[in-house]
């Protein structure tokens, strides 16, 4: 494939955009793949806009735990929608090249979904732990005005700190080589091709991921920690399940996506002899969780599957029953 170079400082070539291989090792038959993800990614967006449209339609779940949970729904669309309409086009029509612009854009938009998602399970974590912990004080903590705050300062952690990751992956010089062996541009991937220093970009990218995933897990599972010991205070085994039930779906999303983040981290260092693996995890580290989020929820919240029936108008129906 042709490389389209620009000449820099005289007499080094800096190319002019990136060519997005899809899945190494897999590029003769990796279109067969595109069925699976594309509807994987529809099932996604599907299932996030009923989570929406159920939520603004039926006042009952006018609450923060549900104004968290939408929140969490347009993330997983913003992440979805990010990188799934470009691998598509990949394996359908063969638009692997993309521009530096492009690349280091949708670059940023990864980052800050992901460090979002990770955001709001946070935030959840904090609801649950309120809820369960202070019961009586959970209605003047837990507010409205509470949710907007945590969202803006979710935003705006995530939106300052991602801003050097394609700042410095801008500032690489790439020369001769230009085919990334993956089908997104992942921070590695893309600074992986640079002929200069990228120790840099190395660091900040590990820093990042502790700061930012690793802290937020961490206060996660210390609030479950806290939600776990002032459940068994209870006296009252139903009081206990009832307690553990209002959570339960929560920390399902909440093992599954760190379980992930781990996994594909982990996979990532040892991906040199099998190097589709780390990259097929990432992309379905991408979209698995979007489309499974609103299910976990819908099969373990009655108040959502309530207001599911309601929508469809199936709420008089099952009353009878």
């Amino acid at each position: 494939m042709d490389t389209t170079l620009s000449i820099t400082n005289g007499s080094r070539f800096q190319v002019s955009e990136f060519v997005l291989m899809g899945f190494p090792g897999i590029h003769s038959w990796q279109h067969w793949l595109s069925l699976p993800l594309a509807l994987l990614y529809l099932l996604a967006l599907g299932a996030n806009l009923l989570i929406l449209i159920t939520i603004h339609h039926e006042s009952t779940l006018h609450q923060p735990m549900y104004y968290l949970l939408g929140i969490l729904a347009v993330v997983d669309i913003g992440l979805a929608t990010t990188i799934m309409p470009k691998i598509l086009a990949i394996f359908w029509f063969n638009a692997k090249t993309i521009s530096l612009t492009e690349c280091f854009a949708q670059l940023y938009a990864i980052n800050c979904f992901m460090c979002m998602e990770s955001g709001i399970f946070l935030c959840m974590a904090v609801d649950r732990y309120v809820a369960i912990c202070y019961p009586l004080q959970y209605s003047s903590i837990v507010t409205e005005t509470f949710v907007i705050k945590v969202t803006l300062s979710m935003m705006l952690r995530n939106g300052l700190l991602i801003i050097p990751v394609p700042v410095l992956a801008a500032q690489r010089h790439y020369c001769s080589r230009n085919e990334i062996d993956h089908c997104l541009c992942s921070n590695l991937g893309v600074t992986s091709l640079a002929c200069d220093d990228i120790t840099i970009n190395r660091f900040y990218h590990l820093a990042l991921a502790w700061f930012v995933v690793g802290s937020d897990m961490g206060l996660v599972f210390a609030s479950y920690m806290l939600i776990i010991r002032s459940v068994l205070r209870l006296n009252s085994a139903e009081a206990t399940s009832k307690a553990l039930s209002t959570c339960s779906s929560h920390l399902t999303l909440i093992l599954f996506f760190y379980t992930a983040v781990i996994v594909v981290s982990v996979t990532h260092l040892a991906g040199r002899q099998f190097p589709i693996i780390p990259v097929l995890l990432n992309v379905l580290h991408s979209v698995i969780p979007p489309a499974l989020n609103p299910m976990v929820y819908a099969l373990r919240t009655q108040e959502l599957r309530v207001g599911f029936q309601r929508l469809f108008g199936l709420g008089e129906h099952m009353s009878r029953k």
